[in-house]
Parts: C-alpha cells; sequence; structure tokens
C-alpha cells in the first residue's frame, strides 16, 4: 500500500486479506482486452470505491491520492 494517510473508509489489512483472493480470480477470468494490466493498486481501487460510497462524493472529486475517478468508476 502507499505511504497516504489513510481514510476511516479504507480497508483494514484484515479485511484486504478477504477480498484480496476473490478479486484476483475475478481479474484472472477477466484479462483486458488490450493486455493491460492496469495502473492503480487494487487495494487502493477499493479503498476509493468505499470512500465514494461513504461520503457520497461525485467521481470527479475524489481525493487526489486516490485513484482518478475514472479508473475507479470502470471497476464500479
Amino acid at each position: 500500500m502507499s505511504d497516504r494517510k489513510s481514510y476511516k473508509s479504507d480497508l483494514s489489512d484484515e479485511r484486504w486479506a478477504l477480498i484480496e483472493p476473490v478479486i484476483n480470480a475475478w481479474k484472472a477470468q477477466h484479462p483486458s482486452v488490450s493486455g493491460h494490466e492496469g495502473r492503480y493498486e487494487m487495494r487502493e481501487i477499493v479503498n476509493a470505491l468505499l470512500y465514494q460510497s461513504r461520503t457520497g462524493c461525485q467521481w470527479d472529486y475524489l481525493p487526489h491520492d486516490l485513484p482518478p475517478g475514472g479508473a475507479v468508476k470502470y471497476y464500479f
């Protein structure tokens, strides 16, 4: 994980350990058509989704230290 300050909505290490295998299995079954592996860590994508869900902010108003709204919305 990055060195950014955490948000209250961020996943704990324990919760991420439960979710990570599911996300990795999904990504393995749904490879990108272009072969692109993704620029952002999946944990940060999930943290951004949780932040947006908890705060109700618009995608374009996600904090600058989370992945950009377009990348997060893709996985949403």
